[in-house]
C-alpha cells in the first residue's frame, strides 16, 4: 500500500489497524520508494535482471 491522494478519505484509526495487520514494515510506502525501484530497473545496473517479479510492497505479500 502506497500513500497517494486516493487514500485521503480513510478513517485514521481504521487505517492504522489495517497497516499493523497487513504490512510487515508497519507503515505505508511512499511514492519515492516505488520510484527508486523503477529507476533501478530502468538503469544499466539492472541490465542483467530478466524475468523477475519484484514486490515493492513493504512486505504486504509476506504477511499473507
Amino acid at each position: 500500500m502506497t500513500e497517494t491522494g486516493r487514500l485521503d478519505d480513510r478513517d485514521p484509526e481504521s487505517w492504522r489497524a489495517y497497516v499493523r495487520a497487513n504490512l510487515l514494515l508497519g507503515r505505508s510506502g511512499e511514492s519515492h520508494e516505488v520510484a527508486a525501484a523503477v529507476v533501478f530497473l530502468a538503469s544499466d545496473q539492472a541490465a542483467w535482471v530478466t524475468g523477475q517479479a519484484w514486490n515493492v510492497d513493504g512486505g504486504q505479500l509476506t504477511v499473507r
